[in-house]
């Protein structure tokens, strides 16, 4: 999957991915991290979701991380919220109050530019991304955050045979075996989420299932 797939999505406006209001997952199980007032957070893949906005008005300083410029765009308009824009290194810097996106590709990220992360936040990288990268994905967000980090992790799961991705469907076993091994995966809440997506019901899927997992190191 290459980037010209993502900027022509968001070009033509083909974004059902986009949540329209915060997703509850992050708002039920988010404090449950227990992330001091004014740590770090990761956001990668982040659109332009209002996640990140309900993030910071936690308490939270937000590092949100996008490919399409008019995903940034649209998030600080939509917020209302003019930018000072920047360069760092591959990246074109977004920043507003507590709340930074920076634009470009995730996997340019160094481990120097997010030393100081102390949690993340997944609901759309892993469902957004097919198998190979997705494995690559997360070696790269363990290699970038520090060891005491603490995540949440959100994934779909329905019949792949019937629509093609992305989203793309994470079963619970590849959770359990991509992140496994550093993170230890908890699963927090199952919840079929078939109803809310007409999408998936015209495709005749059975069931859809959102899963929300703490990850902790």
């Amino acid at each position: 999957m290459q980037p010209e797939f993502w900027h022509k999505r968001w070009e033509q406006n083909l974004i059902g991915f986009h949540q329209q209001q915060v997703n509850q997952g992050l708002q039920q199980y988010w404090p449950g991290l227990g992330l001091p007032a004014g740590a770090r957070v990761l956001v990668p893949l982040c659109g332009k979701s209002r996640d990140l906005a309900w993030l910071s008005e936690q308490g939270y300083r937000v590092l949100g991380v996008e490919l399409s410029e008019r995903a940034v765009e649209d998030f600080f308009s939509e917020q209302g919220q003019v930018p000072q824009v920047s360069r760092q290194g591959a990246f074109q810097v977004y920043r507003s109050q507590a709340i930074e996106v920076w634009c470009g590709d995730f996997f340019a990220l160094t481990p120097a530019d997010t030393a100081d992360c102390a949690g993340f936040y997944d609901r759309a990288a892993s469902i957004a991304l097919p198998l190979a990268m997705r494995e690559r994905y997360v070696k790269h967000l363990q290699a970038l955050l520090p060891g005491a980090s603490a995540g949440l992790l959100i994934t779909l799961e329905y019949d792949q045979h019937l629509i093609e991705g992305p989203p793309f469907a994470v079963p619970d076993e590849e959770v359990q075996r991509l992140w496994g091994e550093q993170w230890h995966p908890r699963l927090l809440a199952t919840d079929d989420v078939l109803a809310q997506s007409p999408k998936y019901l015209k495709a005749g899927a059975t069931q859809l299932l959102e899963r929300t997992y703490r990850l902790q190191r």
